[in-house]
């Protein structure tokens, strides 16, 4: 009944549009010449926290769940479809775990007795299965320890779920003791749901370890690296940063399970796997089998940041554990360690190779500095607690990284006590960025967007680190990319960017989800095993990003900021770079609107693009089916005496620019 009364309500409006347009032009006015404040080049960025399996089974092309079986249960993942833990298994064989305590952070592996090779398969389910392309190559790499030479050959091949092969290689394993095997082999179909199937050719044992597949196309071709259609989708936003690894990730429900960045880097096959905090956080989407590898890690985020062409911006563990959990608190004399992690990892990023953490870049494939300018402490603590360990970690760092730029956090809420508490603590201490998060109803954005209006212009700069539309409440399974939710966030970044003299960062969250192993949404990006689309909500941060400009400029109506006077909101900036006048207009309205904005200052050419969001019906969202139903159209418009007459449609998103004489 909702539903169709908000389209009945839609086309009414539409339809009063047609017959009264004319009637409902807006004057605005935009002050091409007076630079407000510079917008900074981190204004538009992006938040990645491995939740819905963004990480592995998502932006970590791994294909293999548990390829070194050191999951809570060891054969998580891996299915013996002939054997039987309580027989002989003499028409097959059993494969079983065994501890190496000598190998601290990845002692487990797998040893399989074959009794009759005919009788004996292994098959890994992939994340959600595997997404594999017809003729594209796949690569395979594993190590065994082939007892006695008795195993001849192992077998591995792409199944479908009614067993059908569709792609085969073979590994000769040569050695008793342990070695490496690689091998490369073609899909001969596309599937969404493959398998991988392991045979053997010979009866006897052999040990298995570290059984690991990747595709060989990856982004920038890097091996085993990244799945490409996801990172192409935020290399297209063009963000100004990337913050990561998390979130509640950096915190963990404990402070054993919190994110240590240096276990993360150095060889892949020494980073300790860890259970992932979001794998039973939720009761609506339990994930038991959601653990982190870090095969992403410190040193492949660092190296994302770069490919994006974006600001690194890590946050690390101030020694407090999630407090929406346990809220575990390292001990004041205790807190050393973690404030060490903190320098060393700025060592890391931008250390000479004469330095312990520098040659450990650099040995990594990276002599060459990060150029690191922001850290976080902490994500989303409060209280007097955090205050106190904030307080250690800013003079250990300013004592020896004079100009690096902290980032503080202000708790989990836009307001109530913890929200005041904080802000009021960090300015006392002059805190530099004090990070923001709201996870709101669509109307709260819209009625927002003032937010930063009076904030103080000598306090603390602004990262809205989180932020993102409820369409029916925080943390609901329900909630959804609708359309709604994309433009009244829109509606709010106008008040962002009137801002930027406060407000330095932005970032939407949580970054994506995958279809069938999420936690939380909304979410920007979707994707299954074979496909990424952009949500609605990912256009508008495209569209902001994309044009962001370099200088914030004036645009008023009757002299007065365009705050939702009309359910119109608006902000202008122009590019030095591009030299370009860019304006955003949000109509929030269920009706069109006739708008003319006059470019006032600044000789303009005759001929603009105006770039369109929108989309009739609120409820409306984009999805595998039809990714793009919600996307930019863009079109020419001419000017005449430096004067943009349009009409915005209802419920839109337009961006109009103009190249400057």
């Amino acid at each position: 009944m909702k539903q169709n009364l908000i389209t009945k309500i839609t086309f009414c409006g539409l339809l009063l549009n047609g017959l009264y347009g004319q009637a409902q032009k807006t004057n605005l006015e935009v002050n091409t010449t007076n630079t407000v404040t510079k917008i900074q080049p981190t204004m538009y960025g992006v938040f990645f926290e491995d939740i819905n399996f963004a990480a592995d089974g998502g932006l970590y092309a791994e294909m293999i769940k548990n390829r070194s079986f050191e999951f809570e249960a060891p054969l998580m993942g891996w299915e013996q479809p002939n054997s039987d833990k309580h027989s002989f298994n003499t028409t097959s064989g059993i494969a079983t775990t065994i501890k190496a305590l000598e190998n601290k952070t990845n002692p487990s592996f797998c040893r399989v007795l074959i009794n009759d090779a005919k009788g004996f398969s292994m098959i890994n389910e992939g994340f959600r299965g595997m997404g594999i392309k017809k003729d594209a190559k796949y690569n395979l790499s594993l190590k065994a320890a082939n007892h006695n030479g008795e195993i001849k050959k192992i077998i591995i091949q792409f199944i479908d779920k009614n067993k059908n092969v569709l792609g085969e290689t073979t590994i000769v394993p040569t050695s008793n003791d342990w070695k490496g095997y690689t091998a490369q082999f073609t899909a001969t179909q596309t599937e969404a749901k493959a398998q991988l199937k392991i045979t053997f050719e010979g009866n006897g044992t052999i040990d298995l370890d570290m059984i690991s597949l990747f595709p060989e196309d990856t982004w920038k071709n890097r091996k085993n690296g990244m799945r490409k259609d996801i990172v192409q989708l935020l290399y297209d936003m063009k963000p100004g940063f990337l913050r990561f690894p998390g979130g509640c990730i950096v915190e963990g429900r404990t402070l054993a399970q919190r994110y240590q960045w240096k276990k993360t880097v150095g060889d892949v096959e020494q980073r300790e796997t860890l259970i992932n905090r979001w794998n039973t956080e939720f009761a609506h989407k339990p994930a038991p089998d959601y653990f982190q590898t870090f095969g992403l890690g410190f040193f492949e985020y660092f190296q994302l940041s770069e490919d994006l062409g974006a600001q690194p911006l890590p946050i690390l563990s101030c020694g407090m554990a999630c407090q929406f959990n346990t809220g575990e608190l390292v001990p004041m004399e205790e807190l050393d360690p973690y404030v060490q992690d903190a320098l060393d990892l700025i060592e890391f990023a931008n250390g000479g190779l004469d330095t312990p953490w520098g040659k450990v870049r650099s040995d990594m494939g990276h002599p060459k500095p990060f150029n690191l300018k922001f850290i976080g402490v902490g994500n989303e603590q409060w209280g007097p607690d955090y205050i106190a360990r904030y307080k250690v970690f800013e003079k250990a760092i300013k004592s020896k990284y004079p100009k690096m730029t902290i980032v503080s956090g202000s708790g989990p809420f836009p307001e109530g006590d913890y929200f005041e508490y904080g802000m009021q603590e960090l300015k006392k201490l002059n805190a530099e960025i004090v990070d923001e998060h709201y996870y709101k109803s669509p109307q709260w954005f819209r009625e927002n967007a003032t937010r930063y209006d009076n904030y103080d212009r000598k306090g603390p700069k602004v990262f809205a680190g989180e932020y993102a539309a409820q369409s029916v409440a925080i943390a609901s399974p329900d909630n959804r990319n609708n359309w709604e939710c994309a433009f009244s966030e829109a509606a709010f970044m106008t008040g962002l960017e009137r801002n930027a003299e406060v407000v330095n960062l932005t970032s939407y969250a949580p970054l994506m989800a995958h279809e069938e192993a999420w936690q939380w949404t909304p979410d920007l990006l979707w994707f299954n095993n074979l496909e990424a689309y952009g949500s609605a909500n990912y256009y508008v941060q495209k569209l902001f990003a994309t044009n962001r400009g370099t200088d914030l400029i004036a645009i008023t109506k009757d002299g007065k900021p365009v705050i939702g006077q009309n359910d119109l909101f608006a902000s202008a900036v122009k590019d030095v770079n591009t030299n370009e006048v860019i304006v955003k207009l949000v109509n929030t309205s269920a009706t069109a609107q006739e708008v003319n904005v006059d470019l006032k200052g600044t000789k303009l050419a005759s001929k603009g693009t105006i770039t369109t969001l929108t989309s009739p019906n609120l409820q409306d969202e984009n999805s595998f089916a039809n990714p793009k139903k919600i996307s930019p159209t863009e079109a020419a418009f001419k000017l005449k005496n430096n004067k943009a007459q349009t009409s915005l449609p209802a419920y839109s998103v337009t961006v109009l620019k103009i190249k400057m004489k």
